[in-house]
């Protein structure tokens, strides 16, 4: 489960046994997760999170989006 980012409490992630998933990153807080679809950014699904807090994450992934990106593409060979 490669970590990719730190961001404050934020953990940005994805499972190694994933490659057969379109781009995408978990964002994790405490027992909070969601999962952000990287071409175009867009929520996936989140457990815990607010929605205050979901607009945030996303804000950070497209931010972050070359990089998140780039590391999928690294680890899985895309």
């Amino acid at each position: 489960m490669p970590t990719v980012l730190r961001i404050g409490a934020y953990r940005f992630f994805f499972y190694s046994n994933e490659k057969g998933e379109p781009r995408h990153i978990h964002v994790q807080q405490q027992n909070m997760l969601a999962k952000f679809w990287l071409q175009p950014v867009a929520l996936a699904n989140s457990s815990g999170f607010s929605a205050q807090d979901l607009r945030k994450l996303s804000e950070l992934v497209t931010t972050h989006q070359t990089t998140f990106t780039e590391a999928w593409n690294e680890f899985f060979g895309a």
